[in-house]
């Protein structure tokens, strides 16, 4: 099993132990948030009150857009900048190299520009250093920007833990002409991602009494309205008033219902399929939202085939109508996996459902055989029920072995 090196030093309960109850630490948002067009080159001031000695962390294509757009407002407020590249992956080696260059550097401000394992790179660098971090997502593919969460992979890309931070991002900047140039694939991505806040709060903390539990999963259910009635449009017009609202969706209200349910509102069966997913190689040309899309079918076929719920499968046969709208993956076949071998299937689904996965936030147990029956039956048709009462597709085993890869 491996150890999570970053795992931040906060107080933890003691009432079971003690009787006397701790604190409980909330990380819901941005210090600050500045949204708008052309926002890089009027927010250099509000970086400067952060640091002086700024270290940049990005892949290549983000480097170059902050070498472009960045620096030179940074230069005119007099900073000592330095960059630094995450790739191949926000993994351990890369992170303690990034260590090492904000030491030499004599950082005092991490700033995170690119997608999600960049911003997650920046933001655990900044936890690890204890500095204040800065985001500017480049795309609308994920709410990493926002969050007090990254994802810890290794250098091939498999995942491998998730870390909590001890706060949100200080400062998030959401430049829509900067995210405008992402690739249109990105921002469907970002919906797939931002769709799964609903169909996993609600399958976890649908009942919960807590008041902040039921805020969050409400606010899931209005981020779904939002994507499923504004995405299309959307699509169609990159840059346009319609578009930023699904940007402000997928980047800022994912990640802030994130922060205000906590773990259970974030990731559940859809998340663990993705996690499982990375473990092989050829699904690492899909994007995280992407898997999580798929995720989210999967884990609807797992609530039919267990507990024979139908409006998990009514749910489940609207997203495919809405996937194929926006041109999001419904099969492994979409994910580049069509011809996956029995074996990857396996250590994809064991991976999914191993002791520490968030598929365990299910109200059902999950074994990697159901598992794998669902991940290969995510389009087929909502049946009547048989004369046994059983859902069509409901035995995992015999529906596996109909569509065994």
């Amino acid at each position: 099993m491996t150890t999570n090196r970053f795992l931040p030093n906060l107080p933890n309960s003691t009432e079971a132990s003690t009787g006397i109850a701790t604190l409980a630490t909330m990380t819901v948002a941005p210090t600050k948030i500045i949204r708008g067009t052309q926002i890089l080159t009027v927010a250099s001031e509000e970086i400067a009150r952060l640091g002086q000695r700024p270290l940049i962390v990005g892949g290549e294509r983000t480097l170059t857009i902050a070498q472009e757009a960045l620096l030179p407002p940074l230069q005119q407020q007099k900073l000592e900048i330095a960059t630094i590249s995450y790739s191949p992956d926000c993994s351990e080696a890369r992170l303690e190299a990034m260590r090492q260059a904000a030491l030499a550097h004599r950082a005092d401000l991490i700033i995170g520009i690119g997608g999600g394992k960049a911003l997650d790179a920046a933001k655990l660098l900044a936890h690890w250093c204890r500095l204040p971090v800065v985001t500017i997502p480049t795309s609308g593919a994920t709410c990493a920007a926002c969050t007090a969460l990254s994802n810890v992979y290794t250098d091939a890309g498999a995942f491998v833990y998730d870390v909590p931070l001890r706060r949100c991002p200080d400062l998030l900047l959401l430049d829509y002409d900067i995210i405008a140039t992402a690739p249109l694939r990105t921002i469907r991505a970002g919906i797939g991602d931002a769709l799964a806040k609903w169909y996993e709060a609600s399958v976890s903390s649908g009942h919960s009494e807590q008041t902040l539990l039921i805020a969050a999963v409400q606010q899931a259910r209005v981020l779904r309205d939002i994507l499923l009635q504004k995405s299309v449009a959307a699509l169609k017009q990159p840059g346009s008033p319609v578009w930023r609202e699904v940007v402000d969706a997928t980047v800022l209200l994912a990640g802030v219902i994130g922060g205000l349910g906590g773990a259970q509102c974030r990731t559940v069966a859809a998340h663990a399929v993705h996690n499982g997913l990375t473990q092989l190689h050829n699904s690492r040309n899909t994007l995280h939202g992407e898997k999580v899309a798929y995720g989210i079918l999967v884990q609807l076929r797992l609530e039919e085939m267990i507990q024979g719920n139908q409006l998990a499968a009514a749910a489940r046969q609207q997203l495919l109508k809405f996937y194929s709208e926006i041109e999001l993956p419904s099969t492994l076949a979409h994910l580049g996996l069509g011809n996956i071998t029995l074996g990857e299937l396996r250590q994809a689904a064991e991976f999914a459902c191993s002791n520490t996965s968030d598929i365990h936030r299910l109200p059902f147990k999950v074994v990697p055989e159901q598992l794998m029956a669902a991940m290969v039956s995510t389009t087929v048709p909502v049946e009547a029920y048989r004369q046994t009462g059983e859902l069509v597709g409901a035995n995992e085993e015999s529906g596996f072995k109909k569509k065994s890869p």
